[in-house]
């Protein structure tokens, strides 16, 4: 057969097109061009929660040519996700997939030659330092200030650049934190709002152009960093309301402070605070408690759902279990000892479920 009659063949295999043909567009854009992408293709980041604004990020940074890219996030895919989440389909929903499973699955389809390491796990104070020490940027796709705060103690200590970025409705901010060069996250943002004070995705909707505007803001900060071009990043807080038409760039350069305990002081509160027994956390507005064992703990989902299935329903795949024990209460099992109950924004109740669960 002849080369040309086999490369129509219909079983014939493709091979990936070389480097600078996949990225000329992208080299041609003269602040980054072959200098620049070969930086990118050399350097990493790590995308902490790949829900809606992480989703976007993480595909513009695979499909730019990133060497290597680690997606942490704690969740299990549900249809909601589906409206604004755009790496994820209707059959990853119902093959009960981590969100960080189904996006390496993606991304990988997207670009083979970048090294995807996909983490189910809840980015804590026991675990932040060893999965996110060695990269050369931290992207913001998490929805609660807990974790950023995390995330900046972790950027302070290890010298590490993040990009915030959170949306709700149609507004969003973000801004890139750099230590020794801007102020941090816990200059602008000294303590997290109260319980309850703030808008959620869960309370006020969300559409999708607001997070791929943020999100691409993101990934363009990123790709100023991670080609060199550092000069070029924003130093402003960016916020943004799509419905309105309304987008204002503040001036935050001189918003350091320096009574800050983070940045002033070399005080990591966030990252210090490290528990050693069973947490407790309402995920804002989905009925859903996320009970934490402490760290170390391994479960043989085999094992459990074995146990399980005289109990209830019982669902399993390699990442997780999801056990029906009645009409009101669901429990989505995690190899590390974590579970979603989801019925319930009692935690009381969800650590009673949980032991029950367990045996314990």
């Amino acid at each position: 057969m002849s080369l040309e009659n086999n490369l129509h063949s219909p079983g014939a295999a493709k091979a990936a097109p070389p480097a600078a043909e996949r990225y000329s567009r992208q080299t041609r854009f003269a602040p980054i061009g072959d200098a620049g992408q070969l930086m990118i293709g050399e350097r990493s980041a790590a995308v902490v929660g790949l829900g809606a604004l992480g989703s976007v990020s993480a595909q513009h940074l695979v499909r730019s040519g990133i060497g290597r890219i680690r997606l942490i996030d704690r969740d299990v895919l549900e249809w909601s996700n589906l409206q604004r989440q755009v790496l994820y389909t209707e059959d990853d929903v119902q093959r009960m997939l981590p969100k960080a499973q189904a996006a390496a699955e993606r991304l990988r389809s997207i670009n083979s030659s970048v090294s995807i390491d996909p983490v189910v796990a809840d980015l804590t104070s026991s675990n932040a330092e060893q999965l996110l020490e060695g990269f050369d940027l931290i992207i913001d796709g998490s929805d609660n200030f807990s974790v950023r705060y995390l995330i900046n103690d972790v950027s302070l200590k290890r010298s590490i650049p993040w990009i915030y970025g959170g949306v709700v409705g149609a507004s969003g901010m973000t801004m890139s934190f750099i230590p020794g060069k801007t102020p941090c996250f816990r200059c602008l943002f000294p303590a997290p709002p109260a319980a309850g004070s703030v808008d959620t995705c869960d309370t006020a909707g969300v559409i999708s152009p607001a997070v791929d505007l943020i999100a691409s803001i993101q990934a363009a900060e990123a790709l100023k960093w991670l080609s060199g071009n550092s000069d070029a990043m924003q130093r402003t807080l960016f916020q943004v309301d799509l419905w309105h038409h309304r987008y204002i760039s503040l001036d935050v350069s001189k918003s350091k402070r320096d009574d800050c305990p983070a940045c002033s002081k070399d005080q990591y509160d966030y990252l210090d605070d490290r528990e050693d027994g069973v947490s407790a956390v309402s995920l804002c507005g989905r009925n859903t408690i996320q009970i934490a064992p402490a760290k170390g703990t391994r479960i043989q989902l085999g094992a459990l759902a074995a146990r399980l299935r005289s109990a209830g329903d019982v669902e399993q795949n390699q990442f997780l279990i999801r056990f029906r024990r009645d009409k009101e209460m669901t429990a989505i099992l995690f190899p590390d000892g974590r579970a979603l109950i989801q019925g319930t924004e009692d935690p009381i109740v969800a650590k009673r479920i949980y032991n029950e669960i367990y045996g314990i």
